[in-house]
């Protein structure tokens, strides 16, 4: 079967680390493509094509202030991946409950052996 685009959604658009990497750097700020090929050590042209890709599918947003343009995230367009994520929650807190309860309890025996 046939790869499904990366423009074709978010899922797609972020399975490429170098897209995730790009996304985290701009949660935190604005940066201009040259901040973040710097940044992630990457060449210019390689982060616009990433850019381009995360663009296509509304996840980062871009500005221009004077012949800079700065790239920022578009929070919004993560809902589909958070919701997707949240069907899991459920699970991994019935998992977290029972490993407090499994080191509650070796603590309690522990405690039972030192006295």
């Amino acid at each position: 079967m046939a790869r499904s685009p990366t423009t074709s959604d978010v899922f797609n658009a972020v399975a490429e680390v170098q897209r995730r990497q790009i996304l985290t750097l701009l949660a935190d700020r604005e940066l201009s493509v040259n901040d973040l090929a710097a940044t992630l050590n990457l060449r210019q042209p390689a982060v616009s094509k990433h850019l381009r890709v995360l663009k296509e599918v509304d996840l980062v947003q871009v500005r221009g202030v004077g012949q800079q343009r700065l790239y920022s995230l578009n929070p919004q367009a993560l809902k589909p991946i958070y919701d997707w994520a949240a069907t899991f929650r459920s699970l991994w807190t019935g998992r977290l409950d029972r490993l407090d309860a499994h080191l509650a309890g070796l603590l309690a025996q522990q405690k039972g052996e030192d006295s």
